[in-house]
C-alpha cells in the first residue's frame, strides 16, 4: 500500500505527465511515467526522449514558491553533477486541501551544485542507516522557475 508521500509524488508525475508538453520537441500528451525508484528522472517523452525530474510538495499558497524542496538519495544525484549532467525539474505545488495545484519549471542549464544540498545520513538505528538524501535549496533561485499551469 502507498505511503501518502508516494501518493502526493504520484498524483505530481501524474499531473505534469496530463497538463504539461515536452519541453524539447513541444508535443502534447508524450511525457509518460518511468518505473519507480529509477534514479534522477520521473519522466521520459516517448517520442524524443526527454527525461524530466518532478517534485510534488503540499503548501498553503500555490503561487509562493516553497524555500527548500525535498530531493532523493545523494549518492546518484552526486554522480550526476561530477559528470555535468542535471534533469530538468518539474516542481508541482498542491494546496493542502488539495483545491489548488501549480506547476513550475527549472530547465536544466539553470541549474548549478548550489541548488543541492546534501543531509546528514540517516543514523545506525534507522531502518536504512547511512543512507543519505538531499534538498533542493529552491531559496537562491526563485526566479529561475517558470509557472507552467
Amino acid at each position: 500500500m502507498p505511503t501518502d508521500k508516494q501518493k502526493l509524488g504520484d498524483f505530481g508525475e501524474n499531473l505534469v505527465a496530463k497538463s504539461c508538453s515536452c519541453p524539447k520537441c513541444k508535443r502534447s500528451k508524450t511525457l509518460k511515467k518511468l518505473p519507480p525508484n529509477f534514479k534522477c528522472a520521473d519522466l521520459i517523452c516517448d517520442f524524443c526522449g526527454y527525461l524530466a525530474q518532478v517534485k510534488t510538495a503540499n503548501v498553503g499558497d500555490v503561487e509562493k514558491l516553497p524555500l527548500k524542496i525535498l530531493g532523493a538519495a545523494w549518492g546518484p544525484q552526486k554522480e550526476r553533477m561530477d559528470a555535468a549532467i542535471y534533469f530538468p525539474l518539474f516542481l508541482v505545488l498542491s494546496e493542502k486541501e488539495g483545491s489548488a495545484a501549480a506547476i513550475y519549471y527549472l530547465p536544466s542549464d539553470l541549474q548549478s551544485p548550489e541548488l543541492f544540498k546534501p543531509r546528514k545520513p540517516l543514523s545506525e538505528n534507522a531502518r536504512r542507516a547511512g543512507w543519505q538524501g538531499f534538498i533542493y535549496d529552491i531559496s537562491a533561485i526563485q526566479s529561475h522557475f517558470v509557472r507552467l499551469v
